[in-house]
């Protein structure tokens, strides 16, 4: 284990006993200075993974399209437009271009760690005077349009494993020769949870996903707003440890390289429904990423963009549709599924259903 950040994880394990994954995914990911997202830019093809708008300028601009939709029907104080988590500033850079040609009228406000990542946003989205916070805890008390791709697999969860005894929490902890880290579980069950399941099903608690859930559900009621949330998870609730680690395009060992691989875990899109439903917001959906991107017109997007190009920009504008609506399992039209939260008198969202 050669990583920087494994001397501070086996300093924490020695002095406090074996961790939670919740606290060791927040230490590889957010360390000030070991941390993965607070050390590099991670995205594109000479980073670790490459997100949908990445792939091409059509994701953003359409959801560019679909916020300014909604901000045509805010009223009252000047609304926010809120990226959580926006990587390079792709996104949001593709989104102001349809946003500007519809007029729309906000204040943007991006909430990101990573000093990186900021200072790529910070140079890309210069031109709207983008402002900076460390969590949603800050955003202003203002009506707000949140947009949260690829945003809540990355936050910390716990895991808890059925045994005998009842379910234990799975801790992160030292092999013998306290060289290598490995995982154990608490000796001692939790008592409150209950659920029935064989041994050894997991059970995933996505407790820092939840509590953002309800802070912004919180704001939308009392504020007015919306938040759209597209990421790769399961519609229903269920067992199974959806923990991976990507480095450098491929999966590892989430335990094998702490700091170096990105560590996520599939959105459990009903616990989300739940949380935000419990503070009073309307639920939109979830629909799959593929549904939605045709359901805002993805296809005639590109048929325009395929009609100024030469042929061989032409072929990557389709391999691109072709890759953000791919319905096969686990293509990213199906796997990624898209979530609306709303306001309780925002009773229609643009191709999202509501399930209210």
């Amino acid at each position: 284990m050669s990583t920087p950040l494994f001397p501070v994880l086996a300093r924490t394990i020695r002095t406090d006993g074996p961790i939670g994954l919740d606290r060791y995914m927040a230490l590889c990911l957010s360390h000030p200075d070991h941390g993965y997202y607070a050390t590099r830019d991670p995205l594109g093809a000479a980073g670790d993974f490459v997100t949908a708008p990445e792939i091409s300028q059509m994701f953003g601009e359409l959801i560019g399209a679909w916020a300014a939709t909604l901000l045509a029907g805010f009223s009252g104080p000047r609304p926010c437009l809120v990226e959580l988590g926006p990587g390079r500033g792709t996104l949001m850079s593709d989104a102001l271009r349809s946003l500007r040609a519809a007029g729309a009228a906000f204040d943007l406000h991006l909430v990101e760690t990573s000093p990186v990542l900021r200072a790529l946003q910070a140079e890309r989205l210069a031109g709207a005077s983008p402002v900076f916070h460390d969590s949603v805890t800050s955003l202003p008390e203002a009506p707000l349009l949140v947009i949260a791709n690829e945003f809540f697999d990355a936050l910390p969860v716990r895991q808890f494993v059925r045994t005998p005894r009842g379910w234990c929490e799975r801790r992160i902890g030292l092999n013998a020769d306290q060289t290598d880290l490995m995982f154990g579980l608490d000796p001692e069950p939790d008592p409150q949870i209950t659920a029935e399941a064989a041994d050894g099903a997991v059970l995933t608690l996505p407790s820092a996903s939840l509590a953002a859930m309800r802070d912004l559900a919180r704001r939308l009621v009392r504020n007015g707003g919306v938040l759209l949330a597209i990421d790769y998870g399961h519609e229903r609730a269920g067992f199974g440890d959806t923990l991976q680690a990507l480095e450098d395009h491929r999966f590892a060992d989430p335990l094998a390289r702490p700091g170096e691989a990105d560590l996520t875990t599939h959105v459990d899109f009903s616990a989300l429904a739940r949380a935000a439903i419990a503070e009073g917001a309307v639920v939109h959906g979830p629909v799959s990423q593929r549904d939605f991107l045709l359901a805002l017109g993805l296809e005639d997007r590109a048929a325009r963009l395929k009609a100024r190009t030469r042929p061989e920009q032409a072929s990557e504008i389709d391999a691109a549709v072709a890759r953000l609506t791919d319905p096969n399992p686990r293509g990213m039209g199906a796997l990624f599924k898209v979530l609306g939260i709303s306001h309780p008198a925002v009773v229609r969202l643009p191709a999202l259903p509501s399930t209210a």
